[in-house]
């Protein structure tokens, strides 16, 4: 049985997400805090840091513009408290129109029922050590 935090967790990751896949940039918005953060996973190795609502909110109305047709779908999500983490697949069509994908994981803090905080991790090409 979860507890009542974890479950309003939960209900608002899935909001998000919701939002995010809807590209509804004011239901994002709404779905965090005044003093969100993003954690981009862009340049690497760090990517970039975004804080606030209007720093977040920029960066994610050029993510719209630039994906139209993206979607993000929950593999897996699990949560603890006001943690969680949700392991995801990002389709989109490429610029020359194929079906490209990548995989990835998102680490979340929500606070009185919004996102607070998410981090994003992905999978990029990195060299296999010790593999032929």
């Amino acid at each position: 049985m979860q507890d009542a935090v974890t479950a309003e967790t939960i209900a608002a990751v899935q909001r998000f997400g919701a939002a995010f896949n809807r590209h509804d940039l004011d239901a994002v918005m709404a779905a965090m805090t005044e003093d969100c953060v993003l954690e981009s996973s862009y340049p690497l190795p760090d990517g970039t840091r975004y804080e606030g609502q209007d720093a977040v909110r920029a960066n994610f109305a050029r993510v719209f513009r630039s994906s139209p047709h993206s979607v993000y779908e929950m593999e897996e999500l699990f949560a603890s408290g006001e943690r969680c983490v949700v392991r995801w697949v990002h389709r989109w069509i490429d610029q020359e129109g194929k079906a490209a994908h990548q995989r990835g994981v998102d680490v979340l803090r929500v606070r009185d029922g919004k996102v607070a905080e998410k981090l994003y991790y992905v999978k990029q090409g990195v060299p296999t050590y010790g593999q032929s």
